[in-house]
């Protein structure tokens, strides 16, 4: 991570958020998956700050934010990054969600439509039932008293050791190691039990909990890119095509041999991807998503 992305920090209602900015231009906002932080995009931020204002924050319970005892539901999540772009006086942003950030994605857009420009959805949650038997698991009752015996922070620490001499040395596996920081960030308490609140909020152990395709039309008001791994373990690419099918006027981008994490994973394809999603389309207008619903309504 270079300097010019250094962690910054500002209180939204008595928590501190932790967030990375840097660039110039129209703002990209870049939300991460679920047990990730900010330093997910790390390998794509300093290229897309070459044209754009990049704000990639860290999701209250994530990262080097506070862990709030309270509400982990796309919806606060959603007014968090709300009350984020007001704070730092930005009026509008092109979205782009990453797995549990694909959710809050379309949850800002959908809730407040003046705000989104664009929506990039990365292999994005809230696009289907399935979803990674592991994750599923954990939202079984009962799974706070099992959760520190799988996420021991021994393990985290020695863990920790060894990705620092691996990094040293130059060995790059980035699937690996954004899996190692999901699992290690899990082994302390705190962010254990943040973690859990929000699979509780959004997953059940049939699947997915919370679905996005009944308001999908409704992006025919708004340029959307979906970018989706094929051998993603985690959410599988069909959401993706699936999804494409029900946005009328989106573009998708398969990623071969690539995992849950394209950003990390394929990083020069993937700014080169949303760079030219971002060069070749319009921004949205604010109410256009509103007309599409009064029209359906009104049909109906």
């Amino acid at each position: 991570m270079t300097s010019e992305f250094d962690l910054k920090r500002v209180s939204l209602h008595g928590h501190e958020l932790a967030y990375r900015r840097a660039g110039e231009g129209p703002t990209l906002l870049l939300i991460h998956g679920m047990a990730g932080s900010s330093r997910g995009w790390r390998s794509v931020m300093p290229e897309l700050a070459r044209h754009h204002d990049v704000l990639a924050p860290d999701l209250p319970g994530h990262g080097e934010s506070a862990r709030p005892t309270g509400d982990y539901s796309l919806g606060n999540l959603a007014a968090t990054l709300r009350d984020l772009l007001g704070v730092l006086d930005i009026e509008r942003a092109t979205v782009v969600g990453h797995s549990l950030g694909g959710g809050i994605a379309m949850q800002l857009a959908y809730q407040h439509p003046d705000l989104a420009e664009r929506l990039a959805l990365v292999s994005s949650g809230g696009l289907g039932r399935e979803v990674s038997w592991m994750i599923r698991a954990l939202a079984l009752p009962g799974a706070e008293y099992v959760a520190p015996v799988i996420f021991p922070s021994l393990v985290g620490d020695v863990g920790n050791r060894v990705a620092g001499v691996i990094e040293r040395l130059g060995v790059r596996a980035p699937r690996i190691a954004e899996m190692w920081e999901a699992y290690a960030s899990l082994t302390t308490p705190a962010h254990r039990d943040a973690f859990l609140r929000t699979v509780h909020a959004v997953i059940e152990p049939g699947g997915q909990a919370v679905s996005a395709t009944d308001r999908l039309y409704l992006a025919a008001a708004m340029p959307t890119l979906i970018m989706w791994g094929d051998r993603d373990p985690i959410i599988p690419a069909a959401h993706g095509h699936d999804a494409h099918a029900a946005m009328p006027g989106s573009r998708l981008e398969i990623f071969e041999g690539v995992g849950h994490f394209p950003a990390a994973e394929a990083p020069a394809r993937f700014a080169h991807v949303l760079l030219d999603f971002l060069a070749t389309t319009e921004p949205a207008e604010g109410d256009a998503a509103f007309e599409i619903l009064r029209r359906s309504a009104q049909a109906s």
